[in-house]
């Protein structure tokens, strides 16, 4: 296509529609995509050159050995859907460039364009007051008023106003920008527990994407994964209220001990 986007490929896609996506809060977008790498037989399609959005800061040497300079991958995937109606193209790209994401996302769409993708879809984490008990919910935003009633179709909650920061939120208003039709899933994520991996909320995330794209998939492995997260942060959350309690609290007879001083 140009200099700075490769393709391997150029298959025959049928009905394509595109899920972009990048690292950010609890990484829900990365665990949806790369589960939906690994249970998918997806091909190589191309790649964008890292070097033109990102700056290599420093070199690894192994046994006193430099090696090169070492950039993020950006890699665009494509999957031919037998069963469905539309084939899939996946774009993963491995960290958010710092400057330059407008026109990063310029080139993710350029291929969506050259393949005539119908439909962009990312995802993201929606913070919200939940408590890591509950089960996560989706929401969900469109890019047009005409694609709203499929919020209400897939049990999608509607927030209203919200702020979808990163590349996974910017693709979809350049996507506007070019006139096509986008939607973006965002999983509930506690507002305390943004830092760690979250795949309670990429379960449902990826419930909900499957539905949307009609496909099926075993999500066993994943839900799995889940369960033992939130096995763990239950742990972490009972850890840290003992310390807490035992920080703030004094037992009564150390209290009587200081009357008596």
């Amino acid at each position: 296509m140009n200099e700075i986007v490769r393709l391997f490929a150029r298959p025959r896609l049928k009905a394509p529609v595109m899920l972009a996506s990048w690292p950010g809060i609890g990484n829900v977008s990365i665990i949806v995509a790369t589960y939906l790498l690994r249970k998918l037989d997806f091909k190589d399609l191309g790649e964008i050159e890292p070097s033109a959005f990102f700056d290599a800061i420093g070199v690894v040497a192994r046994d006193n050995i430099v090696e090169e300079p070492q950039f993020p991958q950006n890699q665009f995937y494509y999957w031919k859907n037998k069963a469905g109606s539309s084939d899939i193209i996946l774009f993963i790209g491995e960290d958010q460039p710092i400057t330059k994401g407008y026109e990063l996302a310029n080139c993710v769409l350029d291929v969506a364009e050259r393949f005539k993708v119908s439909r962009v879809h990312t995802c993201a984490a929606a913070l919200s007051r939940m408590h890591h008990s509950e089960p996560s919910r989706v929401w969900g935003v469109v890019t047009s008023p005409q694609m709203s009633p499929e919020l209400a179709k897939y049990d999608l909650v509607q927030k209203g106003n919200l702020q979808i920061s990163g590349l996974n939120g910017l693709l979809l208003g350049v996507a506007k920008e070019r006139g096509m039709e986008g939607v973006c899933l965002l999983g509930e994520v506690p507002m305390y527990a943004t830092r760690i991996q979250n795949p309670v909320a990429a379960v449902a995330v990826l419930g909900a994407l499957t539905r949307m794209l009609d496909i099926e998939i075993d999500i066993t492995e994943l839900a799995d994964v889940a369960r033992e997260t939130a096995d763990r942060m239950k742990q972490m959350a009972d850890e840290a209220m003992e310390d807490y309690i035992d920080h703030f609290t004094q037992p009564i007879w150390e209290q009587g001990e200081e009357e008596e001083d």
